[in-house]
């Protein structure tokens, strides 16, 4: 005999029956008729090769396979209740869950600083976990409950529900003092775009899919896995990349870049939050969602003035005169 084989609907009579010690108070306790009780119980009694229950005065008494059964079933039930319950409430404070979410590098690096650090003061035990997925293995993944959010813009992942959380669009990022920022800045940037050497994040569909649309493939120069290494990269040779604003301001303050917006005759995007039907109702992964898009995200004004000041640092620096040496 396995569960698998078992009508869940009669180990609730069952426990109904060996609750109150009785076929007709137990049909009202479940609002079913009696007969409909005693026949689940002849199922059951079937199903385990055991009477279960035999007359006693003013109703029934278990069997020593019934007393020994109940224990477990009671455990089970609630179990089970418990498991329900939980998918109507979802208490943050003592939660011990795991998500799983998929983000990009440059999107981890924009939303787990903020995420993690409002799941820190409300849900200290919940658990995060980030995976970057190959644009075809994030539905998947989704369908099957092996991912439970998917942050990014994804134009081919179809079939989900989705939150906005940004506006983007590309901006062209390379060193300060480019021989070629200048031409960029000018209302015609395409001769120019087709003079500069790019670098390629194989990792980032989009980006890609983007020098693909402005016919700059031939001018790849490098393939990185990953957007994290092109800054230094950028930083000190010639090398250009097309990469969403945001990240690209981040990258420019902390690596002595520049970013030039250019009209490259590519549409603005928006950076979603994906998720199925199926965890729709969820009441942890709605929770995570509401958290999600409560995120502040820093002002593109704050982000420029960030990119601005480092700059500014940077010529500062390279002006200053170095201390004379001391002759020995």
């Amino acid at each position: 005999m396995h569960v698998g084989d078992l009508d869940l609907n009669l180990l609730h009579v069952f426990a109904a029956v060996q609750a109150t010690r009785s076929v007709s108070r137990a049909a009202e306790r479940l609002n079913l008729s009696q007969p409909a009780v005693s026949h689940a119980l002849a199922r059951l009694r079937l199903a385990l090769h055991d009477p279960l229950f035999t007359r006693a005065g003013g109703g029934v008494r278990p069997t020593p396979r019934a007393e020994r059964l109940a224990v477990q079933v009671e455990a089970a039930l609630q179990l089970l209740d418990a498991a329900l319950a939980e998918a109507d409430r979802f208490d943050a404070a003592r939660s011990q869950r795991r998500f799983v979410v998929h983000m990009s590098d440059i999107g981890a690096d924009e939303f787990l600083p903020l995420l993690m650090a409002d799941l820190g003061r409300v849900a200290p035990g919940v658990r995060v976990e980030a995976q970057q997925l190959p644009p075809e293995a994030i539905a998947p993944a989704l369908e099957q409950g092996r991912l439970d959010l998917a942050f990014g813009y994804l134009p081919a992942l179809a079939g989900t529900e989705s939150a906005p959380l940004l506006q983007e669009h590309y901006v062209v990022l390379l060193r300060r003092g480019h021989p070629l920022a200048g031409a960029l800045k000018e209302r015609t940037a395409r001769p120019t775009l087709e003079r500069l050497d790019f670098v390629l994040v194989a990792s980032h569909a989009e980006p890609a899919r983007a020098l693909h649309l402005l016919g700059l493939e031939p001018r790849i120069r490098l393939t990185l896995p990953h957007f994290t290494v092109a800054a230094a990269i950028l930083a000190t040779t010639d090398l250009a990349a097309i990469m969403p604003l945001r990240p690209a301001l981040r990258f420019a303050a902390l690596h002595g870049l520049q970013v030039v917006e250019p009209d490259l005759g590519l549409p603005p995007f928006t950076v979603a939050m994906h998720w199925t039907w199926r965890q729709a109702h969820d009441a942890g992964h709605r929770w995570l969602r509401e958290r999600a898009l409560a995120m502040r995200f820093t002002p593109l004004a704050a982000l420029r003035r960030g990119a601005t000041a480092a700059a500014a640092a940077q010529r500062l620096s390279a002006a200053a005169p170095r201390p004379a040496r001391r002759s020995r």
